[in-house]
């Protein structure tokens, strides 16, 4: 697959953090700090938004691997800048740098990768395991 996904694409999002991004309202007891699953989504949010522009129409990009350290506590109320930035396009898949910074702190860095794929064509395979499970 050829998509022509210049290396260097970036994206930028900007999440203000809620309650219900918090540790604490997945996991009675823990800190209502942004949580680990709110920081890996939002980074790749931003991958997937930065390469969606180079795909054919009826396809996405879904998250293959993900290899993120969560670096410091961020409070409810504050602003997530995350960003992705393509390091690499490979035959079925694309690396991206991901970081995310709160404001006062760097939070989040490492790296993701994405395949690209045809909705439909995934939707069918999905379809030929229902009641199989």
């Amino acid at each position: 697959m050829n998509f022509a996904i210049p290396v260097g694409t970036s994206f930028v999002r900007r999440d203000v953090v809620t309650k219900e991004q918090t540790v604490g309202h997945f996991v009675p007891g823990m800190p209502e700090v942004y949580g680990t699953l709110m920081l890996i989504l939002h980074m790749e949010t931003a991958a997937a938004d930065a390469i969606q522009p180079y795909l054919p129409e009826g396809w996405v990009s879904v998250g293959i691997e993900v290899n993120v350290t969560h670096l410091a506590a961020t409070p409810v109320g504050a602003t997530v800048t995350s960003k992705a930035v393509v390091t690499a396009v490979g035959e079925r898949d694309v690396t991206f740098a991901v970081e995310a910074h709160d404001g006062v702190d760097l939070i989040g860095s490492g790296t993701h990768r994405r395949a690209p794929v045809e909705v439909a064509r995934l939707m069918k395979r999905v379809a030929a395991k229902v009641g199989k499970t």
